[in-house]
């Protein structure tokens, strides 16, 4: 029996149902992960998400499996070098967003203990449970997405507009937007 899944799975690609299956909307308190999912959302922009997952052990290899510390030390000439490379979307504003970024989430953590107590905050310490039936239902933004927004920008992050946070907290489970008719929504809704 085929398994229920959200709209956006891609039909037939398996890298996407394990995506889908395994980490959409589970909630993370890991900085490391935060911080992969900041990087990768930011490069979505104006691209599918598909596009991204495909190109996401480039990105791991690329930003130094997203450890912010050691992205924060890298230089113009290393993220010069990473505009050539194919494994990666070769934005260079995206690029050079992730050193800015990184920069700005180890003031966090030093500011909060960690980037995951910063931004669970936004949300009141749980996931939002959502209980959408159809993909036409669901937002782009929400006023918590807002207001991370504004923050992040006001720290001097960039790539992190209201739609580009909605996708992270979606993402990361601060939000649960699976369908009710997919078969991880009642998963999801349990790891509150």
């Amino acid at each position: 029996m085929t398994k229920k899944r959200c709209h956006w799975v891609g039909k037939g690609k398996d890298f996407y149902d394990e995506y889908h299956d395994s980490e959409w909307g589970v909630p993370v308190h890991d900085d490391r992960k935060h911080f992969e999912f900041l990087i990768l959302e930011g490069a979505q922009a104006g691209l599918s998400w598909e596009t991204i997952l495909k190109r996401r052990e480039g990105y791991r290899k690329a930003f130094k499996d997203f450890d912010p510390s050691k992205i924060a030390r890298m230089t113009d000439g290393e993220l010069e070098k990473l505009l050539k490379n194919p494994s990666i979307i070769r934005n260079r504003l995206k690029v050079f967003a992730a050193r800015k970024n990184a920069h700005a989430f180890l003031a966090i953590q030093k500011e909060y203990g960690s980037f995951d107590k910063y931004v669970w905050e936004f949300v009141g310490g749980k996931p939002i449970i959502n209980a959408h039936k159809n993909h036409s239902d669901i937002p782009v933004t929400s006023k918590e997405s807002d207001a991370l927004s504004v923050n992040l920008k006001k720290r001097g992050m960039s790539f992190v507009g209201s739609i580009i946070l909605y996708a992270y907290m979606q993402a990361t489970g601060l939000i649960n937007n699976h369908l009710t008719e997919c078969f991880r929504y009642s998963i999801c809704k349990k790891m509150q």
